[in-house]
Formats: C-alpha cells, structure tokens, sequence
C-alpha cells in the first residue's frame, strides 16, 4: 500500500511538471456501474431519513446533526492558513455541542444555519461559482437546499485544491525531477525487475549494425556520444510505438501523452503528403498560402479519428475527392487555368496511392517530420528550426509537436537519465565481451 500511494504521488507530481494546465476533475463513477448504483442509493437513503426526521413531531435532528458537523468540517479545508479569525467563528456558529442543546430545548432553526452556511459560502467560493451559491437562497425546503449546499461544497473543495496547485506549482516543478528518481528508486527496491521492458526498448536500438565498430572499441568519449544518439532514437520510436509491444516503464505515466502526439505526427506526413502531391500536378496553386491553409484545415477534419493505414484507406477516395473540389475552385478563383480530366484523374490516384507506407513521397515527408523532431530534441539550447522543404504549411503543428515531444523527453531524460545510461554502458560491455570472446 505504501508504494502504491508512493507511485501515486509520483504520478500526480509528474502531471503537476508537464501539464502547465493540469487541474483536478471530479470523477463520477460509470454510468450504469455497480459503484455508481450503490452510490446513488446510499446518498438517497442519507437524505429521505433526513427529510424523515425533520418532519417528525417534535423534528428529529440526530441526521441534521451529521449533516452540520459535515459542512463544517468541509469549511475547515475550505480555509487558508491565515484565517484563524474566521475558522474560530465558523467553529463557535457550528459548534456540536451548541447545537445539540438547540435541539434538546426544541429551538434550533434549521434554515437559520442553512442561511449562514450560504452566506459563508458566498465568501470563500471563487468568482466563478458566485452565480452558483446565489441559486441556493432559490431553493424552496430545507433538505434540497442542504442537498446543494453539499453538492456547491464539493465543487469549491475542488477549487481551492487546484488553486493550491497553481499557488505551488513552481516549486513543485522544481523539485519534481529528485522527487520522481527518488520515488522510483523506492519502486525499483520492491520490484523485481522494474526496468524490463525499459531495457528491451534501449537495447534493441544498441544492437543497431552501425554501431558495432563503437560497441566493439568500448571508447567513453564515443560511447557518450553513442548514448545519445540511441536515447534519440529510441525517443522517437515512441510516435511510431508498435502497440504490440509493452510500454517501456520509465514512460508508463506519459504513454497518453505519447501516444496522442504519435497521432498527431501521422497526421502530419498525410497532410504533409497530400499537400506535395496536389502542389506537384496544380504547380499553379503552388505559392497560395490560403489555398493551401484552406486545403490543410478540410482534410484535417477528414483526419479526425483515423491514426492507422487500415482506417486511412477506408477515408482516402473522400479526401482525394475534397482535393479536386478544392483544387478547381482554388484554380478559378485566382484566375489560373483548369486542371483537364487526365490531370484530375491522375491527381486522384496519387493522392489515394498516399495509403500506401512505401509511397515515395509519403515517405519522403514522414523522414522531413521526423528530422525536424530529432533536431529539437538533440540541440542543447534553444535555437530557431528551418522548416523543412514543402512544408511550410505545417509550421505551426511542426512546431506544436516538436515543443510538447521535448519537453516531455527532456523531463524523462532528467528523471530516468541514470537509468538510461547504465542499461546502455552495460549493453555495451556485454557486446565487447561478446565480441571478444568470438575473437579468440
């Protein structure tokens, strides 16, 4: 249980450093689940007793009792730390004892404390929810508007926990990286083997046949450099990741995130492709930025959803079919002749042809994509990128991708680096020895 709870802390620290816009959500169960159901059920049974009880002669107030002791416990965690003054209130107007004797002597006026309570809740809650905690004074009875008290309560509780998290973010990013090595190094203690498939993943790009001669000389200034290399490549299998093969360890927590900019960069060669192709057989249209923007955006939203060839080939005709639509237009509109039937038809294949994984220019933009992602991630400081040729379209995606892909390499590679280094340093030794032995 420790670990586990160590593994989540990790978990919500990581998602607090990579996700500048990382905020906690309410998670309802799944609708028709058996945890949905029994939850459904319990707080029905909480709230018709209560109603019960309140309307007994004279009016129980046991439920009631536990309601209010709810509600202050929840302003508790609603205040910050330099509002002793306030909580001190809230604890004399709340206080159990107090209450109690309210309802022993048949005196307590239950839609008295609902008032305070809203009228509380009408400080503390933020800006947003104002609209919010004013629709509870609308309500008619005391049990519905306790009911929404309750409900508004969770809501600001949720509040106040991202506000913390947007107060405390710096820091936590500055110490997320020692954090995460030091909570893994305490799941390594208890795992087997918790770098299995990291090694598999490293290893296999370590056996490549062009760095035998590197492997074999066992060179520290050449195997330094070897190391990085590798760690680039094997960074960049993550966007073409077979899905057939476990997720190395080390990027369990950004497999997500890795996975949607995997999409994304598929996207990119399709476009990219398509685009190359029309400008090669409409030349005309070639230098159009808006065209080609117009053109870029329509088969955007043909892409949506489709991320593997299977599911490509299935949409193709229909994109093809947008790209003569748009290519005619395009052509009268800025006063250049028409395609004529063989080019419309010629360009049509082409463009289906783009299905295929060996298609010269698919191909030819997939390598472009990758390049302009790998130098991101190689360069040491920042510098500005040369788009690559035929592709100018796609400079704001290109540079979208490339900035989410290192920033998240780059927080990997300070977490897991040491990690990294020794599964390769001792890949290397292993192949020298190897090679070594053959040898003699």
């Amino acid at each position: 249980m420790t670990a586990a709870n160590g593994m989540n802390n990790m978990a919500l620290a990581h998602e607090i450093a990579v996700e500048k816009d990382f905020k906690l959500q309410k998670v309802d169960p799944p609708d028709n689940s058996i945890h949905k159901l029994v939850k459904e059920t319990l707080h029905r049974a909480f709230w018709e007793k209560l109603d019960a009880e309140l309307k007994e002669v004279p009016p129980n107030f046991t439920q009631a009792m536990v309601l209010l002791e709810d509600v202050k416990e929840n302003f508790m965690l609603l205040l910050l730390p330099y509002q002793t003054k306030l909580k001190e209130h809230i604890l004399e107007i709340l206080d159990a004892d107090l209450i109690r004797q309210q309802a022993e002597k048949g005196i307590l006026d239950f839609q008295h404390y609902a008032q305070y309570v809203i009228s509380l809740m009408g400080k503390l809650c933020a800006p947003i929810r104002d609209e919010k905690v004013s629709e509870l004074t609308q309500i008619q009875g005391v049990v519905p508007m306790f009911k929404g008290i309750l409900e508004t309560l969770d809501i600001m509780k949720l509040d106040m926990a991202n506000f913390t998290i947007n107060v405390l973010r710096p820091d936590i990013i500055a110490i997320s990286v020692d954090y995460e090595k030091n909570k893994f190094a305490e799941f390594l203690k208890i795992q087997t083997d918790g770098l299995q498939y990291t090694r598999k993943w490293l290893l296999q790009h370590l056996m490549n046949a062009r760095n035998y001669d590197v492997i074999v000389s066992e060179d520290k200034i050449a195997i330094h450099n070897l190391t990085a290399c590798i760690l680039e490549e094997a960074y960049l299998e993550l966007l073409e990741w077979d899905d057939l093969n476990p997720y190395p360890e080390t990027l369990m927590m950004d497999q997500a995130r890795f996975t949607d900019l995997g999409n994304r960069f598929y996207h990119l060669v399709v476009i990219g492709s398509v685009l190359l192709v029309t400008a090669g057989t409409a030349q005309s249209l070639q230098g159009v930025a808006a065209f080609k923007n117009k053109l870029k955006q329509h088969i955007t939203v043909l892409l949506e959803n489709i991320y593997t060839n299977k599911d490509l080939e299935k949409i193709m005709p229909n994109i093809a079919e947008q790209v003569i639509m748009e290519v005619a237009e395009g052509l009268e509109t800025y006063g250049f002749k028409p395609l004529d039937s063989t080019s419309e038809k010629l360009l049509k294949g082409q463009i289906v042809e783009i299905v295929k994984d060996d298609h010269k220019i698919r191909e030819l933009v997939r390598v472009r994509v990758r390049e302009f992602i790998q130098q991101t991630i190689s360069l040491s400081r920042a510098v500005p990128l040369r788009v690559p040729p035929g592709l100018s379209s796609l400079q704001t995606e290109l540079a979208a991708v490339s900035g989410q892909f290192l920033r998240l390499v780059s927080h990997n590679r300070a977490v897991f680096g040491e990690y990294y280094a020794d599964i390769i340093a001792n890949g290397v030794s292993a192949s020298a020895s190897a090679s070594a032995s053959v040898n003699e």
